[in-house]
């Protein structure tokens, strides 16, 4: 049984323990796909969501590439840098939604996707966790329509405009991404993907 790191406490361990031996019993597998889903399942509550996950192009692979090279992880929303472990990885968590205000104002597109447009340069080879706002993951896909070469996206924005089309979006290309389907998803899916990914960097499994 993996440990969560943001679990110290005896308590906290015991409860992350149990709640981990709950949803293995449910999703089954410990291959490093079934263990994202074990985890978002654990953020959501819901067993239902493991079946809403998608892996394109060898996410998981590029997911550990990028921890173990310290690649810089940009998120949507303050919620996410909070919820991404900072144990284990020397990666740079920054949020890119207050980057861009000029950029807003002049254009009037949403913070979180102008945040996005101003650290553009920064985003090659990049994580980019986009949990909460479907613009910013549709902005992120007309960067890479126009070249852009992010090392993973972690796709889950939720809502009824724009998120499911944004995740489709987001699995036509070749870049790797760990997304949802539908309307579901949220800030807390997001964070639980990227920090299961670098609790497996950690072990060390790099030859998946």
């Amino acid at each position: 049984m993996n440990n969560d790191m943001g679990a110290r406490t005896k308590e906290a361990k015991e409860i992350s323990e149990k709640s981990r031996s709950i949803v293995s019993s449910i999703v089954k597998g410990d291959a490093p796909e079934d263990r994202i889903k074990q985890r978002c399942v654990m953020a959501t509550g819901d067993p239902a969501f493991a079946d809403l996950m998608r892996f394109n192009n060898e996410p998981i692979r590029a997911g550990i590439k990028a921890i173990m090279e310290k690649a810089p992880i940009f998120t949507d929303v303050k919620m996410a840098q909070v919820g991404i472990t900072k144990l284990g990885h020397r990666c740079n968590v920054r949020c890119v939604l207050e980057e861009g205000d000029e950029i807003a104002g002049k254009t009037g597109v949403t913070r979180t996707s102008a945040g996005f447009m101003a650290l553009e340069k920064e985003l090659d080879g990049a994580i980019i966790v986009i949990g909460n706002a479907p613009s910013a993951a549709l902005m992120v896909c007309s960067m890479v329509e126009r070249g852009l070469h992010p090392g993973l996206i972690v796709a889950t924005p939720v809502g009824f405009v724009n998120a499911a089309k944004s995740k489709e979006i987001v699995r036509t290309f070749d870049t790797p991404s760990i997304s949802c389907m539908g309307t579901r998803g949220g800030t807390p899916v997001a964070v639980a993907v990227v920090n299961e990914l670098v609790e497996i960097a950690i072990e060390g499994k790099k030859n998946i």
